[in-house]
């Protein structure tokens, strides 16, 4: 509690006209294995020839990996496509190519149970190629979420004369990436 006062009064100092502080309480890192303990299954599968590569990206909302479930937010799916792309022949949705550094990326804004397929779904992408084959590379994921955790981990405020008036909770993908067809490692 000392310490607690002390970083108030420390910000209290920096910031006179603030009503309330926002303070950090516990942060943490939750480290599982296996595709039941990740809040979005992906599986990433290429098809191609000399002249064409086919991308798929399926991917599922898990909810029993969280301890409430929540939608996952601001979800990117980054994959560069190598093999000299010279056109895009289909992407779907659409989704954003950078030519220069030879990556594809599609934007889901948010996934939910009450997402359209109940948060299970595909990204599509054709590529015709002038120095093909494609070599499968690795698919990069981000996404957040608010309102529930990985761990199930809480916090409570014992004891008198202080109260917890906030208590968010809150996650992000630090790191999850797959490597070929069914293997996730996040971190």
């Amino acid at each position: 509690m000392q310490n607690l006062m002390s970083h108030l009064k420390r910000v209290a100092e920096q910031k006179p006209q603030a009503t309330y502080y926002n303070v950090d309480m516990i942060k943490y890192q939750v480290a599982a294995e296996g595709i039941q303990s990740t809040p979005l299954n992906l599986a990433l599968s290429w098809r191609g020839d000399p002249s064409s590569t086919d991308l798929r990206i399926d991917y599922k909302y898990n909810s029993q990996a969280m301890a409430a479930p929540a939608p996952l937010h601001n979800i990117h799916f980054l994959v560069p496509v190598d093999g000299g792309v010279a056109k895009l022949q289909a992407m779907i949705p659409p989704a954003t190519w950078n030519h220069e550094q030879q990556t594809i990326l599609w934007k889901i804004p948010s996934l939910s149970q009450r997402s359209e397929n109940g948060g299970v779904g595909a990204l599509l992408g054709r590529f015709q190629l002038t120095g093909g084959p494609s070599k499968p590379s690795q698919l990069a994921v981000q996404f957040t979420s608010e309102g529930s955790t990985l761990s199930g981990c809480d916090i409570q405020l014992v004891g008198t004369g202080y109260r917890l008036s906030l208590v968010k909770k809150r996650f992000a993908a630090g790191q999850c990436v797959i490597e070929l067809e069914h293997m996730i490692v996040m971190k």
